[in-house]
This record gives C-alpha cells, sequence and structure tokens, in this order.
C-alpha cells in the first residue's frame, strides 16, 4: 500500500481526494498548509505528494523546491494540483521539480491515473525483482535471501517484513503501518504480533550479521538502516 500524502488547504478538496484514494487502497495523510506538510515529510516520507499550489503561508512551488534540494526528498514524486491553466504556469510548476501538474477542476480517475504513472516511473521494478541492500540481497522470485553466499533460513512473515523493509529503507514505520503493510489492512491481530516477528527476522539475520540493520526507533517503530559499516560480519 503506497503512503500519498495530500497537501490541500481546502478542506472539501481534500476530503474529496482522500476518500478517492483510500477507496483505490492508498494510505493517506493530509496537510493543510506547508508547515503542516514539512511536519509529515519530516517524520514519515510518503511514496508521493499530491501538492496544491496556492496555500496559506509558503506556496506549494516553494515548498516542491526545497523537497528538490534536500538530499532525503530530492526523488520525493510530486504531483502538482493548481487552478492556474497558463502554459507559463505549468512550466514553472514542472521546473520547480513536480512530477506531473494537473490543473482544477479535475476528475479523481484522472488523479488516479497520473499517481499510478508517477509511481510506475519512479519505482519500476516489479514485485519479483532481486533487492540488494549493502549486501544482503532478497529474491522474491525464488523466496531465498543471502548474504555473502549464506543463505538465511527465514519464514513466510519474516520473509514478507523484510522484503517491505529492504523496498523501505531508512524509513521509520510504526507497527500499525507494518500491520497495514505487511499483513493487510483487512487483519485485525494486536500491533505486538510485529514486534514477535522483529524479533524472528532479527534472529534469522543474525547468523549473516545483518540482524542489526533493523533498529528499534523508541517511541515511535522500527526503522531498516543500510549503514552496515559498523555492523558485524
Amino acid at each position: 500500500m503506497s503512503r500519498v500524502l495530500v497537501v490541500e488547504d481546502e478542506s472539501a478538496i481534500a476530503e474529496l481526494i482522500s476518500i478517492n484514494l483510500r477507496h483505490a487502497g492508498y494510505d493517506v495523510t493530509i496537510a493543510s498548509d506547508a508547515d503542516q506538510a514539512q511536519i509529515e515529510i519530516d517524520g514519515v516520507l510518503p511514496d508521493l505528494v499530491v501538492l496544491d499550489w496556492m496555500l496559506p503561508g509558503q506556496s506549494g512551488l516553494v515548498l516542491a523546491k526545497r523537497w528538490r534540494g534536500q538530499v532525503r526528498t530530492r526523488e520525493l514524486p510530486i504531483i502538482m494540483l493548481t487552478a492556474r491553466a497558463e502554459e507559463g504556469d505549468m512550466i514553472s510548476g514542472l521546473d520547480a521539480g513536480a512530477d506531473d501538474y494537473l490543473t482544477k477542476p479535475f476528475s479523481t480517475n484522472e488523479l488516479l491515473a497520473r499517481i499510478r504513472a508517477v509511481l510506475r516511473r519512479k519505482a519500476p521494478e516489479a514485485l519479483d525483482t532481486l533487492v540488494d541492500v549493502a549486501g544482503l540481497k532478497l529474491d522474491p522470485s525464488t523466496r531465498r535471501v543471502a548474504r555473502d553466499d549464506r543463505e538465511v533460513r527465514i519464514g513466510p512473515t519474516e520473509f514478507r517484513l523484510l522484503h517491505f523493509f529492504m523496498t523501505h529503507p531508512e524509513r521509520v514505520h510504526s507497527r500499525g503501518q507494518l500491520l497495514d503493510r505487511v499483513w493487510g489492512d483487512h487483519v485485525f491481530i494486536e500491533e505486538r504480533t510485529v514486534d514477535v516477528h522483529v524479533k524472528r527476522l532479527r534472529e534469522a539475520l543474525e547468523p549473516v550479521g545483518c540482524s542489526r540493520m533493523i533498529e528499534t526507533v523508541r517511541g515511535a517503530g522500527y526503522r531498516f538502516t543500510q549503514q552496515v559499516q559498523t555492523l558485524s560480519n
């Protein structure tokens, strides 16, 4: 489930977008101004931002330029929403770093199509593509995990959890978010279940020196880190 941040100060539009995105299977967060949007970005990096041009305080254009200038958010997919229909405005939005540009009024179906297209361009790798993070390799097609040709014995739930971690490195994920994204939001199980599987995953990764790649972030959740140069082999 991809996480989308909707930055829109008109509450009716924000809610309409949110309802349609959630119905389409996206995890949606709403921010009504630039400051709130920055707080959300600083907390958890979304998979895509739907960003209104006209916001109270700093504009969406300023936000897009700022995010493109920072390493952490440089590749953040952005779709700009605006009431400005002039070609010059569209060019300004794209020059600021937007991946796509949608003029109000727009249909939600068109927005969904644009979101899918941008996410495909930004993450073209298929679900069965080999993932390699700092020498730890996960192959979804064969369901094998290895490091330095040493295979990791791992259960199916731990495999899915590791796959999610490895494809979303350096982000902090709460237990609730992990339940939604790994187990599915239709599954009603306790959050402590995540702790059990993280413990099992760490135990499985211990023989190849990768257990400490899964960090506990106190009060927040877990993070998978690529910074393994200080870890034992």
